[in-house]
């Protein structure tokens, strides 16, 4: 079939130094090649990641910067050796656009921890020395291998947040057999990534306890997220009452905040997992040792894991709840995301407001 031209423009949003200020930017994408699949973008996620290398917080911000990393769209073009999709198709990107495909855990299909580092979708290197461009654009090209079949009746911009949020606390609910009906789940933190938690828990049948600084989110999290309990972590009354009740809790807080209580509501043998990047992890030996407790980590997921986490939404109709704007609202998107002023993700609508 015809190859797009390579000198198509591809129109996008762009930070061009660290005041993070995104606006119009054109470029170019590789053309497509064997194993390719061009996807035109409908919709793209906002999250915080997007702020961090807009704004250079890490210091490695490769300027214009053209974020986004929760991309849906549909496939206008495919390689001659790809055999998963077809042009219409629904599909997703996530958060990483190529790997070494070689090594233990791409052959696991875990390629988040390629040993050679997966490459970001955006402000990554690419194989061929480019720098990639995320999802704040009009298309993308992208290796068949890290795209992801969205089911036709499940709605486009719904999907965008699963492909960085949903899969983010997904992939450790799994690994830690936190699927397991009648356990109990505590989540720390109610944005984006934590409202998940509660969504997928409620399918795993765990009694969910919401644990939050924010009383005002309580209703929010018993009526519409349907969480069983809402414990203000900021009051030692309550936390104590809960000591020693959860099986897991799933971290999502960004922002700096003791353990220790934390590691006191946990069941012997009950396992923390951060998913989150506070400044710094610190809690007393004892909050570990006495009651044989694990603290783990994780990032996103691979390949496999990310599509049975798109089928098990699809199956059992998990929606993230999200607040759908236009292009030219995504400045102010980032302020509100840095203010936690959104309920619960924002997702940006490409195909209608990116002209």
């Amino acid at each position: 079939m015809s190859s797009l031209s390579a000198n198509e423009d591809c129109l996008g949003w762009a930070a061009r130094d660290a005041s993070g200020f995104l606006s119009p930017y054109s470029f170019n994408r590789r053309v497509v090649r064997n194993d390719d699949v061009s996807i035109k973008i409908t919709h793209c996620g906002v999250c915080y990641a997007d702020v961090i290398w807009t704004r250079n917080k890490l210091g490695d911000s490769k300027y214009p910067v053209v974020p986004g990393h929760e991309i849906v769209g549909i496939v206008q073009e495919v390689g001659s050796n790809v055999n998963r999709f077809k042009v219409g198709d629904h599909v997703g990107v996530g958060t990483y656009v190529n790997s070494c495909r070689d090594c233990e855990y791409c052959n696991d299909e875990e390629e988040v921890h390629c040993v050679k580092r997966a490459v970001a979708t955006f402000n990554g290197v690419d194989d061929d020395g480019t720098i990639t461009k995320g999802g704040y654009s009009s298309y993308i090209v992208v290796h068949d291998r890290y795209c992801f079949q969205i089911p036709d009746d499940y709605p486009l911009a719904s999907a965008a947040p699963l492909l960085c949020a949903g899969i983010t606390v997904y992939n450790p609910m799994i690994r830690h057999k936190m699927n397991q009906p009648g356990k109990s789940l505590g989540v720390i933190g109610l944005g984006g990534l934590g409202h998940m938690a509660v969504k997928f828990g409620k399918a795993f049948g765990l009694n969910v306890t919401v644990l939050s600084t924010s009383i005002s989110k309580k209703e929010e999290a018993l009526t519409l997220l349907g969480a069983d309990k809402f414990v203000v972590s900021s009051d030692q009354e309550q936390m104590k009452a809960e000591a020693q009740s959860l099986d897991f809790i799933i971290d999502t807080a960004a922002g700096d905040h003791p353990f220790d209580p934390y590691m006191s509501l946990l069941k012997t043998g009950g396992v923390l997992v951060l998913v989150a990047f506070p400044s710094e992890v610190k809690f007393h030996p004892a909050s570990l040792n006495i009651g044989m407790k694990t603290v783990s980590g994780s990032l996103t997921g691979g390949t496999k894991l990310t599509r049975e986490m798109i089928d098990f939404c699809s199956a059992h109709k998990i929606y993230p709840n999200i607040e759908v704007i236009p292009i030219h609202h995504a400045n102010e998107a980032l302020e509100r995301l840095i203010k936690r002023d959104v309920r619960y993700r924002f997702v940006i609508d490409i195909e209608n407001s990116l002209k």
